[in-house]
């Protein structure tokens, strides 16, 4: 009897240990769902690694002024560049991973990891949240240059190799990274003249001393308001709407050519995934908003979009595009 006592409650032990915790497990879903729901409940940081001014800080202030309204929280842009956008997004890196600090990301996202040696992991620190915009480079000349197409620089640069030269930024910076593609892809051979930025090389090249260059519209449209730099082709697949006479560069006469420089926000790897896919949501709303199109097409971009996995295939073949082209050429930052 005893015994039969001791079995029957070990039953019921055993029975109320199930029900509690099957109704744990269809209760946590709910939970989590409240977590979500109350993101973001305090301020949120969107770190831009490079100084005020430029695209990067406008889509920084531009997400900022629409997402305070709609999460009723702060949400502040923080301006951290130097170190080639390294000193950003190391902060960035470091911060907790629970979605209350974004960085704006760019083009050296995916060509500094094969030219410096970095105090993160890129692929794994950080988890890709939406690609905004994309802004295509241009090869541009001077307007007393004798080179009127991008024929011409093709001709001139495979006649006297090292002979014609072109401007960037800098070593490992953006153009010159896209003129060590064109230069491989169209078999030439020009010399390099490096700048410390983008305005100086531009001012240049308006000048005279410098014969072609490879930047972003954004850069090149002041110069190309002034009439003293003029443009020969757009590094995209189709010809860009603030100048449909331009032709692309596989209509000029290098088919494949396609250089662009794009925009972007990540979190910290090990954000919870609802939180990405809500900053996604949310950050495609902002970019469909008729006043985000007009600001970005002022400056050259084009609204993206799309799916945080979209964006993280795309890195991934910008990461291995530039990684080639630095092992191809050679190139250093020293």
């Amino acid at each position: 009897m005893h015994a039969f006592r001791f079995a029957a409650r070990r039953s019921l032990m055993l029975t109320l240990t199930a029900a509690l915790l099957g109704a744990s497990l269809v209760m946590a879903p709910g939970r989590a769902l409240a977590q979500d729901e109350s993101y973001p409940s305090k301020p949120v940081r969107i770190v831009v690694p490079y100084p005020v001014g430029g695209f990067n800080d406008t889509l920084g202030r531009l997400v900022a002024a629409k997402l305070g309204p709609k999460w009723k929280q702060s949400v502040i842009v923080e301006n951290k560049p130097g170190g080639g956008t390294v000193i950003g997004t190391q902060t960035v890196a470091m911060a907790p991973p629970d979605g209350y600090t974004l960085l704006v990301v760019q083009f050296p996202f995916a060509s500094n990891p094969s030219l410096y040696k970095l105090p993160y992991d890129t692929e794994k620190a950080f988890t890709p949240v939406i690609l905004a915009g994309r802004s295509p480079m241009m090869l541009v000349t001077h307007a007393g240059s004798p080179l009127r197409s991008l024929k011409d620089v093709l001709a001139a640069g495979k006649a006297k190799p090292g002979a014609l030269n072109y401007g960037s930024s800098g070593p490992g910076s953006s153009n010159h990274l896209a003129m060590a593609l064109f230069e491989n892809m169209s078999g030439t051979r020009m010399t390099q003249v490096p700048y410390k930025g983008s305005t100086p090389m531009l001012t240049d090249l308006a000048g005279g001393q410098v014969d072609v260059a490879m930047d972003l519209l954004p850069n090149a449209l002041p110069f190309l308001k002034s009439g003293k730099v003029l443009p020969l082709a757009v590094a995209s697949a189709k010809r860009t709407p603030l100048m449909p006479d331009l032709p692309t560069s596989a209509e000029a006469g290098l088919p494949g050519y396609e250089v662009e420089s794009w925009h972007g926000f990540v979190v910290p790897a090990g954000t919870p995934t609802a939180i990405v896919d809500k900053l996604n949501r949310d950050l495609n709303e902002v970019l469909a908003m008729p006043d985000v199109k007009e600001a970005f097409a002022q400056q050259g971009v084009v609204p993206d979009g799309g799916t945080p996995e979209a964006f993280r295939g795309f890195i991934a073949k910008q990461v291995a595009l530039w990684k080639k082209v630095v092992r191809d050429g050679h190139i250093t930052v020293e």
